[in-house]
């Protein structure tokens, strides 16, 4: 087919020629008989729908070209070789474009969702490739690059954890992530969803993306937790900083740690004590063992030494936290000292019996036993 503008290949709108096909002869075909498309026609506007749409070409320029192309080629009578003039004609050949032009669209809208669906597993096999350390580093570090990312650099890692799990589609990830890019725009950051939670990939140096980030996933999320891992370079460092990002959920989890963003550089006295599980268990055992013999068991006693060191061994504001008076306070603190041999008043005392605190709360001792 000679192009609208007569070259060769090309349409007035720059679109090839190969994807209007025959167009020209269906329309002097409908103008002589009336009929409309045939199945197998339908089927080949689909597909050169398809075709288009893989090559890249905008649908309001195909479009454009269609009808610009059945102006120009507007088919003539068999009979007489004149325009069409009679209504009868010109209805069935606009039904014929609108068939044909409805077709095409249909295959390039279908061949659109088949890549949205396909950039989609891509980047949800990337992202599961990445925070699970999977593939060769250095083919993940050439796809990060499609995604923003240039894994050379230190990248930190922040999960929000909400009330409920998310999915990308939903409208939390959505808001947060466009008001990332509303404020901040391209900074090579990756928003996603893992396991129900929010997952922030920032390079490590942008710690005002990862604050905003924070505040508005903890407001999205109507009061959800949010983790910040450390810094760390390369395709591992990603792994690291969202492990640190879980476990520092987990620890919040398990300690009721106050605040709604907490940073793993701040908790790294808890790793340390929990690394020698053998040497914490004795410590427990040894330290708090003796509170099961109380009436009620350990678990009271043990929350009671838990307030009284977080309110700074203050017996007020830690009787006040309890709900008890500051002689109910004081009775307990005396029970501990009796069973335990250990005297939570004192300093030297104090810190084998927090450090037991912590491992108990850790190890989720005593409701799980050694």
């Amino acid at each position: 087919m000679t192009g609208v503008t007569g070259v060769t290949g090309v349409t007035g709108n720059g679109i090839p020629d190969e994807y209007l096909d025959g167009y020209a002869r269906i329309l002097a075909a409908v103008a002589s008989t009336g009929r409309r498309l045939t199945r197998d026609e339908l089927l080949a506007r689909r597909e050169l729908g398809e075709r288009a749409a893989e090559a890249g070409f905008g649908l309001r320029a195909l479009v454009g070209a269609h009808l610009a192309a059945a102006r120009a080629h507007w088919p003539v009578t068999a009979s007489s070789g004149t325009s069409t003039s009679t209504s009868g004609s010109a209805d069935s050949v606009l039904a014929a474009i609108e068939q044909a032009v409805d077709a095409f669209a249909e295959g390039y809208e279908r061949a659109q969702r088949l890549a949205v669906r396909q950039e989609v597993a891509a980047r949800r096999e990337f992202i599961d490739d990445l925070l699970y350390g999977r593939s060769d580093p250095g083919r993940l570090a050439e796809r990060a690059e499609r995604f923003g990312l240039r894994l050379s650099y230190e990248h930190v890692v922040a999960v929000a954890e909400g009330f409920v799990a998310y999915d990308e589609e939903d409208a939390v990830p959505r808001a947060v992530e466009q008001a990332l890019i509303g404020r901040f725009g391209d900074r090579s950051v990756l928003l996603t969803t893992k396991a129900g939670r929010l997952v922030c990939i920032a390079p490590g140096d942008q710690g005002e993306v990862l604050a905003y980030f924070a505040k508005q996933a903890f407001a999205a999320t109507d009061g959800g937790r949010v983790a910040i891992g450390r810094p760390r370079p390369g395709v591992g460092g990603v792994v690291q900083s969202y492990e640190e990002a879980l476990n520092v959920l987990d620890l919040a989890e398990r300690l009721d740690l106050d605040g709604p963003v907490l940073h793993a550089a701040d908790l790294l006295v808890y790793p340390v004590l929990t690394r020698d599980r053998q040497a914490m268990t004795e410590l427990v055992l040894s330290a708090l063992g003796p509170l099961e013999a109380a009436r009620g068991g350990a678990e009271p006693l043990i929350e009671t030494l838990s307030v009284y060191f977080d309110a700074g061994c203050v017996a007020a504001e830690a009787a006040r936290r309890l709900s008890l008076s500051v002689r109910a306070l004081t009775y307990r603190l005396e029970r501990i000292h009796k069973l335990t041999g250990a005297d939570p008043a004192d300093p030297v005392h104090r810190y084998t019996l927090q450090t037991a605190v912590i491992g108990a709360r850790l190890m989720d001792w005593p409701a799980k036993s050694f």
